[in-house]
């Protein structure tokens, strides 16, 4: 092809794209021209035959070409990379998309970690697969304990399992840190559980602790809890410690809150009693404090723990736990 036709090849060529109707024509030219296997990448194709004497003048004149199709089929909403043009009426409005939410268990965490962090603790993390050391032994967990069989936790050999609590991100944290240590710790764990309305083979914790060389007493213990239920829960709620028994505190507590549904009055959900339980807690037991290198003579503090879950359903009166993990739009836009 010699210079002259090459000119009038391109005169045909944008009149051609001036003259087309529709996208359709539109990209039917892109590809005749510029498409890979179209007329300028051929003329590209064949320089090599070109005389050297021509040779300069001639690209010079098939990239201007190349340029100007380029931009007559942009000028036409073809693009010189290939997009297809988009019939659009530009004078509609735009979509409005709907802002997301947080998760309720989101909620509880990072509003739980707030409430504490004013009292001077910090969150701590640790891996869920855990040994059975931290997750069973340093808690003071004897070798009978009904949680050690594998019907009740997810093991991996003999050493390895899922956490049942976080518990072992205290011992983590004990064992990395001397004393003071004001902690708690979120996080998901996992337990052989029935999956019915209030249980789950996996949901999350959050568990407190605060050792010192000064003295820590029960009632350092239950002010903290009590100022907890306060901020979580509004002020009308109250807090009760029964006993109980944990292998790593002693004594140990029960932690129950007033019904948010009848105000201690009495109803189905808390079973006519007026209270739910919530957490355990208890003062550390000094076996514990050995495991982790601690001296029980010179150090004292607390422990306690309770289900994200547990508190997000009493929280937003949520009836089943396995709404939290269904991923239900309609379901968590109720929490706006």
């Amino acid at each position: 092809m010699t210079l002259a036709e090459l000119e009038n090849e391109k005169a045909e060529s944008l009149k051609a794209i001036a003259a087309a109707a529709d996208a359709a024509a539109v990209e039917a030219l892109r590809v005749k021209y510029v498409g890979r296997n179209g007329s300028i990448p051929a003329l590209i194709k064949a320089m090599k035959d070109v005389p050297k004497e021509e040779r300069p003048a001639f690209g010079k004149a098939v990239q201007a070409w190349r340029a100007e199709v380029e931009g007559a089929l942009a000028a036409k909403g073809a693009g010189a990379g290939g997009e297809k043009s988009v019939d659009a009426d530009l004078t509609l409005p735009g979509r409005w998309r709907s802002l997301g939410v947080k998760h309720p268990l989101s909620r509880v965490i990072e509003e739980t970690a707030a409430i504490f962090g004013h009292l001077g603790f910090t969150v701590a993390d640790g891996p869920e697969l855990e040994n059975k050391f931290n997750n069973f032994t340093a808690l003071n967990t004897p070798p009978h304990h009904p949680s050690m069989d594998r019907s009740d936790t997810f093991w991996f050999g003999d050493d390895c399992l899922l956490r049942t609590q976080t518990s072992p991100v205290q011992i983590r944290t004990m064992m990395a840190n001397k004393p003071p240590v004001r902690v708690i710790c979120p996080g998901r764990t996992y337990r052989r559980d029935t999956t019915d309305a209030t249980h789950s083979a996996n949901f999350h914790q959050i568990e407190g602790l605060y050792v010192d060389t000064k003295p820590v007493s029960l009632a350092d213990l239950k002010s903290v809890l009590a100022y907890f239920a306060k901020e979580m829960m509004g002020d009308g709620v109250t807090v009760r410690f029964r006993p109980h028994f944990f292998p790593f505190t002693e004594p140990s507590v029960e932690v129950d809150f007033t019904c948010h549904v009848c105000k201690g009055r009495g109803c189905n959900v808390c079973k006519q009693s007026g209270w739910i339980e919530v957490a355990g807690a208890g003062m550390v037991d000094p076996r514990v404090f050995k495991f982790v290198g601690y001296d029980p003579e010179e150090v004292s503090g607390y422990a306690f723990g309770f289900g994200v879950e547990r508190i997000a359903m009493i929280k937003y009166g949520i009836p089943d736990i396995r709404w939290l993990y269904e991923n239900d739009v309609r379901f968590l836009s109720q929490l706006a």
